[in-house]
Order: structure tokens, then sequence, then C-alpha cells
């Protein structure tokens, strides 16, 4: 995977610069052949043509960022050959010798492996991290306009207090305070007869265990969850044709639980719980869902703190609807969740959401700060690979270049989800 991605990356930037030549060299070309269609007395002076000079700072910026980076290569190629630093990537398929925590990565598997499983790390830190934010982030922001005084102040001095502490003192703050005071594993809370487990180390819960004929149940899930969408459109068309309150959501959520038991009954159960379980040592966990508290100290400290951004996005957007739009709200007898649900949010929301992109970006660079509660994402991961003798330049590198990756990613969605919400006009 990740030999992939930095092809993908490298290849990318090839084709960028190549695109930004290509580039110059059609507005030159197409500069020169319009001058040559005008006449004498239309045609201005070269040095005094505004498309002309854009072109000449252009190349002229081109050339000193080639320059400049052709000078700062060689220095560092001149100082590694000093050293004797082989640059080449071949470390990628040397065994690793590290281990990860509910992992089945090991020591004999190699760098690359070892990097992915961090990155995958990184990754389920920010699909459940943005959602969590965003949601969070709109509550707060809009109990600062609470007509409850507890409420809004509750709120402000939240954001207040978490907004200006650095994330890194927020995420040792709830590991150090909060989940790493928790009961070792040796004693820890099991509370409902076991079915929960909580320890310092590990959260875990109940999870589904597959019997005979869960390969054909999982098909029948996902038959339904495609009935469940197309019903969810057929709600919509409804109510757009008729007007009828479509209730899309309950009728899809309808249509996935209602299969799912008619399967799960003519198909002979073929799911069960699984509990979670500790050894006779009370060390090693097995069976259930078990999450590590270092993710959820960094989750969950991420989204406390990114949460308070977004609600000052999210609190300037409902201010910059017109006051006019609530008070037709308020002249149709919507209730306050009505108001925002059906008139103020979904304005303010394509208000908010380019600089909600920005917010979400920082979110997943501020994930390299695990590094400090000992959480094996990406950055970590590479950390550890420096202990391990693997050569430091093309590490960074190859940490840079993911995060890049990440960033570009989020954008890209974002962006095409910000096209979708905005108006279009005619």
């Amino acid at each position: 995977m990740i030999e992939f991605l930095l092809l993908a990356l490298v290849v990318a930037a090839i084709a960028t610069v190549v695109y930004v030549v290509g580039r110059l060299i059609y507005d030159t070309v197409r500069l020169f052949a319009d001058r040559r269609a005008k006449s004498d007395a239309d045609r201005a002076v070269l040095w005094r043509d505004v498309t002309a000079i854009g072109i000449a700072a252009q190349i002229v910026a081109l050339a000193a960022i080639v320059a400049g980076g052709s000078y700062l290569w060689n220095n560092f190629r001149t100082r590694t050959e000093e050293i004797g630093l082989d640059l080449g990537f071949g470390f990628l398929d040397q065994p690793a010798g590290i281990t990860i925590a509910d992992n089945p990565l090991e020591a004999a598997d190699t760098v690359g492996e070892a990097i992915t499983a961090g990155f995958l790390n990184t990754i389920r830190v920010i699909i459940v991290g943005i959602p969590l934010a965003l949601v969070f982030g709109t509550l707060i922001g809009i109990a600062r306009f609470s007509s409850n005084w507890l409420l809004r102040k509750i709120a402000t001095g939240y954001v207040e207090f978490f907004r200006n502490i650095p994330p890194l003192v927020v995420i040792v703050f709830i590991w150090s305070l909060f989940l790493n005071s928790l009961p070792r594993a040796q004693e820890a809370w099991k509370p409902l007869g076991g079915w929960f487990i909580l320890s310092n180390n590990r959260f875990a819960i109940p999870s589904i265990k597959g019997l005979d004929n869960f390969a054909a149940f999982r098909i029948v899930l996902l038959i339904a969850l495609i009935a469940a969408v197309a019903v969810a459109v057929w709600r919509t068309n409804v109510f757009n044709r008729t007007g009828t309150p479509h209730h899309r959501v309950l009728w899809a959520l309808g249509t996935v639980f209602g299969v799912a038991l008619v399967a799960y009954f003519v198909l002979g159960g073929p799911v069960s719980w699984s509990k979670p379980m500790l050894d006779d040592r009370g060390r090693v966990f097995s069976d259930g869902f078990r999450i590590q508290m270092p993710y959820a100290a960094l989750t969950t400290a991420l989204v406390m703190y990114t949460a308070t951004h977004i609600s000052e996005i999210v609190r300037g957007s409902i201010l910059a609807v017109h006051k006019g739009q609530e008070e037709a709200a308020n002249a149709l007898a919507l209730s306050a969740f009505q108001r925002y649900r059906f008139v103020i949010l979904p304005q303010a929301l394509r208000i908010a959401f380019p600089p909600l992109i920005s917010q979400f970006l920082n979110f997943s660079k501020n994930s390299s700060l695990a590094i400090a509660i000992g959480f094996a994402e990406t950055t970590s991961i590479i950390n550890n690979l420096f202990g391990q003798s693997q050569p430091a330049p093309q590490l960074l590198l190859i940490l840079a270049l993911l995060y890049l990756a990440l960033s570009l990613a989020l954008s890209a969605i974002g962006n095409v989800v910000n096209r979708r919400l905005q108006i279009v006009g005619r």
C-alpha cells in the first residue's frame, strides 16, 4: 500500500509539473498569436502588455523555484554522500522489528507493512472523529443562541476554555487525568455481569459473532441496505410530488431492520452475541469489540478541541442567515427544533462548509500528536522505526507524503460536498 501511494504521489507531482510548464507554453504561444493578429496601432509595447508581464512573472517564479530546489537538493546529496547514506527505498522490505497492540503485525513483518498499519490507525481516528466533532461543534454553536442562560454560558465557557489550549495539552489532559487513571486490566470494572469491561488500556463491549450461514446473512444485509436507499429515494419523490411527509429515515431503517429480522429467523440464527473476556491473569482480552484507551483518549481530545472551532464557524454562519428567515419561521409557528432543522441550518451550512474543510484538515494533522500518549498511528510508527536504525530522510518524506495524501483526499471530498451544497444561479 505504501509503495502504491508513493508511486501515485510521484505521478501526481510529475503531472502537475507537466501541466504548469504546458500551460506557460500555451499562454506564451497564444500571446504572440494574438499580437500578430492585431495591427501595429492596436498592438501594445511588449513590456507594457499586462498578459506578457504576467507570463514573464510566472516564468521567473518557476525558474526561481527550480533553481532553489536544485540548490537545496545538491546540498542534501553532497551531505548524504559524505556520510554514506543510502537514499533508496529498499528498506521498506526489511523487517520492522516492532509490534502494534491489537494488530497482527509481528516483528518479522516489513517496514512497509508497519507504516501501513499505522496509517490505517490514523484513518480510523479521522473516520470516527471528524463526524463526531462536526455534530458536537454544531450542537455547541446552537447552544450559544439558547434562551436558557445557564446552557448559553456553559457553551461559551467550554469554547473559550478548550479553544485557547494547545491540542497536545488537551490530549495529555484527557489521557492522564481520566482514561489512564482507570483500574488496571487485572482489576478492571465489569458491569452488567461482565458484558462490559473497562480498564486503563482497553474498553471492551459485546459484539456480533458469525455462525452458520453468516456469509448469506451478510449478503442479505447488503441487499437490505440497497433496498433502504431505494425506499428513501421513493419517499423523497412522493414528498416532491404530493407534499406528504416523507419520513425517509424511518422508512429506510424499517426496511433494513425488517429484512434483517426475517433473514435472521429464516437462516436459523446466523449471528450471536460475543461477550468480551479476560484471561486467567486478567491481562489479555478476547472476543467482543475492544477499543484501546490511547485511541479513545486521542479521538475524544481531538473531538473536544476541534468542536470548539467548528462551533464558532457554525455560530458565525447562523448569524449570517438573514434575520427575516427566523422571523418567517416564527410566523409559521415552527418550534425551535423545526426552525433550525428546516430553515436556519440548511442555509448556514452552505456558508459554514468551506471553513469547515480547514478544520477537517487540522483534525487529520493533529492526530500526529498521538505520539505523546503512545497510540500507534503514522507518526508514532515512524518515530519507532527511527529507533530501529531505519533511514530518517526517507521516513520523514513518507510521513509528509502520507499526511499530504490525507489532506488532498479530505479536500477533494469536501470540495465535492461544497459544490453540491451551493445554490446554482441562473
